[in-house]
């Protein structure tokens, strides 16, 4: 299971995330956490993170740095006894953006925020979309993902 700490799409994106889950068949217990910002603030943090001086719509920090199974004996130091998980890393969202996108794109505004959190989700999990075989791998879960929860175009 993974676990979802965000305060405004907690539990869709809970519903996301043990999709996700279910569909890679993970193991264990893993928490995400997501936070959304300002355009500011992501154009800040995109700047100091990453060098990148622009806003964009989403940020993953992965705190992983390879995928197995979900247990404390595997993660020693990721294991969050309170939280009773692995802490996989956090997404920050730029809600802003994700709304100017989902008009661009033509679509509903919660299909831009749940793509934004599955794509964020997928960075965590190891996935990444630099070469152009990983970018149709990573999308083609992505969508498989959004898919199983109704979330279409």
């Amino acid at each position: 299971m993974i676990k979802v700490d965000c305060e405004k799409q907690g539990e869709q994106f809970s519903r996301l995330a043990n999709v996700a889950y279910e569909q890679l068949s993970l193991v264990g217990d893993a928490i995400v956490e997501v936070e959304y910002i300002s355009s500011e603030q992501i154009h800040e943090l995109n700047l100091r993170t990453r060098g990148v001086d622009r806003p964009t719509d989403v940020l993953s920090y992965p705190a992983l740095d390879e995928i197995d199974d979900f247990t404390r004996e595997n993660y020693p130091f990721e294991y969050d006894e309170e939280r009773g998980g692995v802490f996989l890393g956090s997404i920050v969202v730029c809600e802003s953006i994700a709304r100017e996108q989902a008009q661009e794109y033509g679509h509903s505004f919660e299909r831009e925020n749940c793509y934004l959190f599955v794509h964020g989700l997928m960075h965590l999990l190891g996935y990444d979309h630099i070469e152009e075989e990983d970018r149709k791998v990573m999308r083609e879960k992505e969508e498989s993902v959004l898919l199983a929860c109704g979330i279409g175009r």
